[in-house]
């Protein structure tokens, strides 16, 4: 296992200013990824943040990668550390908000379409290829008529604040079990009925 890496991206959108929004939990997660390897995210050669570690020693390398550009244009970026990397998109994990996935729910995905997720959308056309997997974080649906672009573009209330945390360690916790267990075995786990 110690010739594999995987590149995991968080999307988001890049800043303080938007760094407590839903949109950007993809990035929280990664935060989380980061301080369980003692790693620290850097500026890059590519448009990222970039920390590298391992969860375990002797496991398999990981590139975590926070895009430099917003969420709608995070393909180039993706791709470019891919590259930069020589890691083939079926080595890539995606870590995303779910406006389809109640909040604190954490599902897995191989491949598939975009969903109407505009970052997603835009990694696809990059990299010519939907087959990477996916951690799909939960943020569930506005409430009300809220506009959904909104809705992504806001903080997380207070209730969920507190249940933040524990939502972001299950997130990064399926991204532990697809580097070593693989999608199908980490699928199981996390899908299973509670």
């Amino acid at each position: 296992m110690t010739g594999t890496t995987f590149v995991v991206v968080g999307l988001g959108n890049p800043g303080p200013d938007y760094s407590g929004n839903r949109h950007n939990v993809g990035q929280m997660v990664l935060d989380e990824l980061a301080a369980r390897m003692g790693a620290t995210f850097k500026k890059h050669k590519t448009p990222n943040q970039v920390a590298e570690g391992r969860l375990v020693p002797g496991g398999p390398k990981l590139v975590l990668a926070k895009p430099g550009s917003f969420m709608n244009t995070s393909g180039g970026p993706v791709s470019a550390v891919l590259g930069f990397y020589s890691v083939p998109p079926t080595d890539l994990i995606l870590v995303h908000d779910e406006l389809d996935l109640p909040f604190d729910t954490v599902r897995l995905k191989g491949n598939g379409g975009h969903g109407g997720h505009n970052g997603i959308r835009d990694v696809i056309k990059a990299t010519n290829t939907n087959e990477f997997a996916r951690v799909r974080v939960g943020i569930g649906r506005p409430p009300g008529r809220q506009d959904p672009a909104d809705y992504v573009l806001r903080d997380f209330s207070a209730a969920e604040k507190k249940l933040l945390p524990n939502l972001l360690a299950d997130a990064a916790d399926a991204v532990e079990a697809i580097v070593t267990d693989g999608l199908l075995a980490a699928q199981q786990r996390f899908h299973a009925p509670a």
